[in-house]
């Protein structure tokens, strides 16, 4: 097994009767029938100090979540990818400052949807995307499920994230579309990490899903990460409760019986808890693991600085997304005041979660990182602040 050491949490400087408030937490919403499980893992100074799981992996069969238990990760597929294309800018084979249409020709004709009391016109972008942009969200782009704008709205009438699409059509698909922003006007969260998955696959020559098991998991030791579960490990795939226990409503997530056809960068992984650790102490590490350097020292203090500067959230849903307090690196919101925000943390944190409820923050300053895999998309807003506060709480030295 990959495993990272491990150590009790009083020898990290974590408080054990903390550390249990934080399980006991958990165990109540499960027992609330508001979580059907979680696996919650929680490292300091490169040691594993919590590793638990609670609950049902999945609740209609009744099967037992275990350390092992397989999740849709969607965006924290995103800082994956961030690293798979500065590890080809630390190889000469792009620059950040590159436009997107280098690689991606379809986008070299995108026009700029400007939208005012209900009439639409286009006009040319102030300036064209580049790979920075897709790498900060800063690239005009948009997500479907953020807002009823005409750009979105055209999005959600193509199905734009359909899994049956190749990342060579999506791309042809998107580029058809226009943009919601000029580029670099705002910070969008959106779908320029799929992008960036097609542009990966350009330079490389390889299917995203093949380059990042060679370049990344594998040299990582993330053995049960990928765009496809295999049919063996289907039986440790959590799932959602069948109906939202606070609406209602059916829950749908990816449904990986099926085998899809696109590899999205922005949102396509499947992971454990175990596999997303070696990652994030990877990252801790400034781009090393167990003698494996897949990036430099100073890369990673890069990716994880705040690329946004003066650049204004854009209003709506994004803005709920970035708050108070924090940028945007390449890959991960970034901290910037230790204060400001309604969480702990310190200045220089950087974070991000999937739509599905895990999430994950990693601080430097303290020698930290935590994750929570859990499988409830309409309660994340709760769990993840919650999760961080009580993680923050654990810290007594």
């Amino acid at each position: 097994m990959n495993t990272l050491p491990f150590a009790t949490p009083a020898d990290v400087g974590l408080c054990p009767r903390r550390a249990q408030r934080l399980l006991d937490v958990l165990q109540s919403e499960i027992d609330r029938q508001r979580l059907p499980g979680a696996v919650a893992l929680v490292a300091r100074r490169g040691k594993v100090a919590l590793f638990e799981h609670l609950g049902r992996q999945d609740p209609a069969a009744g099967t037992p979540m275990t350390r092992d238990s397989i999740f849709r990760i969607y965006s924290m597929t995103k800082p994956i990818v961030s690293v798979a294309t500065m590890m080809l800018m630390e190889q000469g084979r792009l620059l950040l400052s590159d436009p997107v249409a280098k690689y991606l020709p379809e986008f070299a004709a995108q026009q700029v949807a400007v939208e005012q009391v209900g009439s639409v016109w286009l006009e040319a972008p102030a300036r064209p995307a580049t790979v920075q942009d897709l790498l900060r969200h800063t690239a005009g782009l948009t997500y479907e499920f953020l807002g009823e704008s005409y750009v979105q709205r055209e999005y959600a009438a193509v199905q734009i994230g359909s899994r049956e699409r190749s990342n060579t059509a999506f791309c042809e698909l998107l580029a058809g579309i226009p943009l919601r922003f000029h580029p670099g006007s705002r910070w969008e969260y959106s779908r320029a990490t799929d992008v960036l998955g097609r542009v990966v696959e350009v330079i490389s020559g390889q299917t995203l899903g093949a380059y990042l098991k060679e370049h990344i998991f594998e040299p990582l030791g993330m053995t049960d990460t990928g765009f496809t579960v295999p049919p063996a490990h289907l039986a440790r795939l959590a799932e959602p409760f069948a109906h939202d226990p606070d609406g209602g409503e059916a829950m749908v997530v990816t449904d990986f019986r099926e085998p899809g056809l696109m590899q999205g960068g922005g949102g396509g992984l499947v992971s454990t808890a175990r596999d997303y650790a070696r990652f994030l102490q990877f990252m801790l590490n400034r781009g090393a693991l167990n003698g494996v350097r897949l990036l430099g020292p100073r890369i990673v203090d890069y990716m994880t600085a705040d690329h946004l500067g003066t650049i204004p959230v854009a209003p709506g849903a994004s803005a709920a997304l970035l708050p108070p307090g924090h940028g945007f690196g390449l890959g991960f919101a970034v901290r910037l005041a230790t204060g400001i925000a309604p969480t702990p943390g310190s200045a220089g944190m950087y974070y991000w979660g999937g739509i599905a409820g895990t999430t994950f923050f990693v601080d430097p300053a303290e020698e930290l990182f935590a994750i929570l895999m859990i499988q409830a998309p309409n309660q994340r807003e709760f769990y993840r602040p919650l999760f961080r506060d009580m993680v923050y709480a654990m810290l007594v030295d």
